[in-house]
């Protein structure tokens, strides 16, 4: 399996002049996701995305991609996987229980999705509001718990210390406790890995759990979030306007700009005590 970093020479400028160094890039690789569905008598492959993604954890990447798009509802849809690595690049065919029917008309997209894209290729305005629904939990998190996220992320963010170009997404429960940590190069990536992660751990539902996303929050993490019931999505970065919107109407808990012990409460504050 590849690794998730590279190494490669550059020349490094400094103000007493140019010399030779070695630097560490993180890994950008295609990853193609198939599906086989159908009775035995009449099994159907079918191209689903092809993400830029860095390798590594590509089983939970599928199963949390295809859950949060809506293909599949749970984890035990998937009856096995196979991966097959390329010169090209990597392909991954999960093959669903026959008694499941795949749900593709909001998920097929018509060209790569490249590791700054969580939409990129929807054929229709409407496929990217996929199945989420609004959040009812009952979780109550403090000002507190939310300030230390950011530094139990960092110490843990092994491939952002190499590599200074790498997303992460993390599943903290309701005290701060950090349960799963996932990195790519691509943050819808990284959030998938994480929803993956925590279908193959049998850990749904979520709805007493915190996500924190390592760069900012576009409307395509909240969507994902709201599809695995997860009520409190916290970014070191910015929201978009969709992000906020989407977030009210799903009644989720969005936080952004958490870092130097401070953050906005953009939707959902009723959760966070002060």
């Amino acid at each position: 399996m590849t690794k998730p970093v590279v190494h490669t020479r550059v020349k490094k400028v400094l103000n007493s002049g140019m010399l030779d160094s070695d630097d560490v890039l993180a890994t950008e690789e295609p990853l193609e996701i198939r599906i086989i569905s159908g009775p035995t008598h009449n099994r159907r492959q079918q191209q689903v995305s092809v993400t830029m993604r860095t390798p590594g954890n590509d089983e939970d990447l599928a199963a949390g991609f295809l859950f949060s798009e809506g293909v599949i509802n749970a984890y035990d849809a998937i009856a096995h996987t196979k991966m097959v690595t390329t010169k090209e690049g990597s392909i991954i065919t999960v093959t669903l229980r026959e008694n499941v029917t795949p749900q593709l008309g909001n998920s097929q997209r018509n060209f790569t999705a490249t590791a700054a894209c969580g939409m990129c290729g929807k054929t229709d305005i409407s496929n990217i509001h996929t199945g989420a629904g609004v959040s009812n939990a009952q979780l109550a998190t403090t000002a507190e718990t939310i300030f230390r996220l950011p530094e139990t992320l960092r110490v843990q963010q092994s491939l952002f210390e190499s590599t200074g170009g790498i997303h992460a997404a993390a599943l903290f429960d309701n005290d701060g406790e950090l349960i799963i940590l996932q990195e790519d190069i691509g943050r819808h990536n990284a959030v998938d890995k994480v929803i993956g992660t925590a279908m193959r751990e049998a850990m749904f539902p979520l709805d007493q759990h915190l996500l924190l996303l390592s760069g900012r929050a576009g409307f395509e993490l909240i969507q994902k979030a709201a599809m695995a019931g997860i009520p409190v999505v916290a970014a070191v970065g910015a929201p978009s306007s969709m992000a906020v919107r989407m977030a009210e109407q799903w009644n989720i808990t969005l936080i952004g700009f958490l870092r130097e012990q401070r953050f906005n409460i953009y939707s959902g504050a009723h959760r966070v005590e002060i």
